[in-house]
């Protein structure tokens, strides 16, 4: 394992505690609009953090943080995952993992072993659309599989969408909504057209604050609570 990026501190990633935040590289999506794009597409070439390395600066930071945010790129690629969240577990701090679903199997076995304490699913847009955000073809049931194992299970958890002009409309989220259906808190985030990984999202205007609040009272009518974030 090597962790491609760590930084302070931070209380957005994390609702309610102040976390560190580390990011892996690679990723099983190239979605257009990623702005993490170095992380997906060129990992190899950003320098590693070991894990020794970074597991001893968050031992010196436990008295003032509670947790730490795992990040990417797409944390369930990396086959040290399990190992990191036990060894920051047993310095007593609380795990956040952001994922995109498609890896439910590794999703489940962190369950099962209580190594997450709040998970950050991405809903990009319909499931059968999935296809539409990588140069190969996705399994859309997977994330379903990740949304059941997520709603049956006593993780706290956010749903997040952002919401991209021509990836998500009015049907994707009517289709995404049936699929959490009693979920209790699904965020929708405003697209910022900067920094993307495909140029022309650098030029695409994102929605105006009357189809962000459209489509978020949309979603309410699925789940127990929903919030624009970046409005």
């Amino acid at each position: 394992m090597g962790v491609k990026g760590y930084q302070g501190t931070s209380l957005l990633d994390f609702p309610g505690r102040i976390a560190s935040l580390v990011f892996l590289g690679g990723c099983n999506l190239t979605c257009p609009f990623c702005h993490n794009p170095a992380l997906v597409l060129a990992p190899q070439e950003m320098p590693d953090c070991p894990p020794e390395v970074l597991l001893a600066d968050l031992e010196r930071r436990r008295s003032f943080i509670d947790g730490v945010v795992i990040s990417g790129g797409e944390p369930t690629l990396d086959p040290g995952l399990q190992e990191l969240l036990e060894s920051i577990k047993k310095l007593g701090l609380q795990v956040k993992v952001d994922t995109n679903g498609l890896r439910p199997e590794v999703l489940e076995r962190l369950f099962a072993a209580e190594l997450i304490d709040f998970l950050a699913l991405d809903l990009k847009t319909a499931p059968g659309r999935y296809g539409e955000l990588h140069s190969g073809p996705v399994d859309g049931k997977a994330l379903e599989r990740s949304i059941d194992l997520l709603l049956a299970s006593d993780v706290e958890c956010e749903l997040r969408t952002t919401c991209v002009p021509g990836l998500v409309a009015e049907e994707d989220i009517r289709i995404l909504g049936q699929l959490v259906r009693g979920a209790r808190r699904w965020v929708l985030q405003q697209f910022v057209p900067h920094h993307a990984l495909a140029a022309e999202m650098n030029h695409l205007d994102p929605y105006p604050a009357q189809k962000m609040n459209a489509l978020a009272a949309l979603a309410g009518e699925f789940v127990g609570e929903v919030t624009i974030r970046g409005l």
